[in-house]
C-alpha cells in the first residue's frame, strides 16, 4: 500500500486486492474554497453538531415555557383537550434530550471498535422520538375517552382559548426552526422532531375550537377535540416513524443516486459506473462506487481517474463527506484474463 498526496492535499490509499484496485479517501464537505483536509472535515462535523445543539436548546426553552403556561391553565380549567396539547408539547420539548445526547456522541472520533464513528446515535434518537410520540398519543387518547364517558364542564374558557393560541404560536415557530436546521445539516431526527412540533401547533388550534364549543354549551366539545388531537398525533407518528425507519434502513433519496451517477459519467476516463451505494451516518453521507476504466490502464492512470471521480462526487452530492472509489478494468480484447487487477496489468 502506498500513500500519496496530490495538489489538493488529499491522502490516497491504494489497495490492490484480488479483483480490483481502489482508492479510499476521507475528504471534507464539497464547498469552496477547494480544500478537503482533515481540519475542514472536523470543522464541518463540529459546525453541524453545534447548529443542531443550538436548535435543540432553543426549542426546548420555547416549548418548555409554552407547556408550563398551558399546564397552569389546565389546572384551573380542567380542559382535557388542553391537557392533551400540554402533554404533547412537554413530550416534544423532552425529545431534545436524546437528540442532544446523539449530537454530543456524534462529535466523538472513530475508534477501532466504532470505525465509522458515532453518527448512528442520531438514528437511535429518532427511534426514541417515535416512541415518545406514541406514548403521548396513547395518554391523550385515554384521557379524552375517559372525559367523553364522564363529561365535565370546562372552566375559564377564555383563558383556555388564549393558552391554545400561545401553544400554536410556540409550536409553529419551533417547527419552522427545527425543520430548517435539520434539513441544513441533514439530520432526519431533527426534521422529524420539527414535523412533530408542527402537528402540535395544529392541535393547539383544535383546542381553540373545543373552547368555542364549550362556550356555546356543548359539553362533549372538549373530549371530542381531545380525540381529534389524538388522531393528529397518530398521523405525525406515522410520518416520523416512516422517516426514521428509512434512515435506519440506509435509505437515501433516489435523486441523490441519479446525481452521483451523472457526475461520475462526466469524468474523463470513466467507461462506466458499476455498483453505487450511498448511506447516511448521522447527518453526513458516505459513498462507495465502482467505476470501469480502460483495461490497459496503468495503476497511475487508474489512480488519476478515481481521484477525479471522487472530486466529482464531492462537488455533486450535498453533505457527502467521504467516498470509496474502486477502479475495475474494462475487458481487453484478446487478454488471457480480463479480470486481473490493474496492478498486475501495470507490472506485467
Amino acid at each position: 500500500m502506498s500513500d500519496r498526496r496530490h495538489r489538493h492535499g488529499h491522502a490516497h490509499h491504494h489497495r490492490h486486492g484480488h479483483h480490483r484496485a481502489s482508492t479510499l479517501r476521507r475528504p471534507a464537505r464539497p464547498s469552496a474554497p477547494h480544500s478537503h483536509g482533515t481540519a475542514d472535515r472536523l470543522d464541518s462535523a463540529l459546525e453541524s453538531s453545534a447548529r443542531g445543539m443550538r436548535a435543540l436548546w432553543v426549542s426546548l426553552a420555547v416549548l418548555g415555557t409554552t407547556a408550563l403556561a398551558q399546564a397552569a391553565v389546565v389546572a384551573v380549567s380542567g380542559s382535557v383537550a388542553l391537557l392533551g396539547d400540554t402533554v404533547h408539547n412537554a413530550a416534544d420539548a423532552l425529545t431534545a434530550v436524546p437528540l442532544g445526547i446523539a449530537f454530543v456522541l456524534g462529535r466523538r472520533a472513530a475508534t477501532r471498535r466504532f470505525t465509522y464513528g458515532y453518527g448512528r446515535a442520531e438514528d437511535l434518537a429518532g427511534l426514541a422520538i417515535v416512541l415518545t410520540i406514541a406514548a403521548s398519543a396513547a395518554f391523550a387518547g385515554w384521557t379524552a375517552l375517559d372525559r367523553l364517558l364522564d363529561p365535565r364542564p370546562v372552566e375559564h374558557v377564555p383563558v383556555v382559548a388564549v393558552a391554545a393560541l400561545v401553544g400554536f404560536a410556540g409550536n409553529e415557530w419551533v417547527a419552522r426552526y427545527r425543520v430548517r436546521v435539520g434539513r441544513a445539516i441533514g439530520s432526519a431526527a431533527l426534521v422529524a422532531d420539527g414535523l412533530h412540533a408542527r402537528t402540535d401547533g395544529f392541535t393547539s388550534l383544535a383546542v381553540l375550537l373545543g373552547a368555542g364549543g364549550a362556550a356555546l354549551g356543548w359539553r362533549y366539545a372538549d373530549p371530542v377535540v381531545g380525540l381529534a388531537i389524538t388522531a393528529a398525533i397518530v398521523l405525525v407518528l406515522r410520518d416520523a416513524a416512516r422517516e426514521v425507519f428509512r434512515r435506519v434502513m440506509d435509505a437515501v433519496d433516489p435523486a441523490l443516486v441519479d446525481r452521483a451517477e451523472r457526475a461520475l459519467a462526466g469524468v474523463a476516463g470513466v467507461r462506466g459506473v458499476g455498483e453505487l451505494r450511498l448511506r447516511w451516518i448521522g447527518h453526513r453521507l458516505r459513498a462507495e462506487v465502482a467505476v470501469v476504466v480502460d483495461g490497459g490502464a496503468t495503476v497511475r492512470e487508474a489512480h488519476r481517474v478515481t481521484v477525479e471521480a471522487e472530486h466529482a462526487l464531492l462537488h455533486a452530492v450535498p453533505r457527502l463527506t467521504a467516498a470509496l472509489v474502486h477502479a475495475d478494468p474494462e475487458p481487453v480484447p484478446g487478454a488471457a484474463d480480463p479480470h486481473l487487477p490493474l496492478a498486475h496489468h501495470a507490472v506485467r
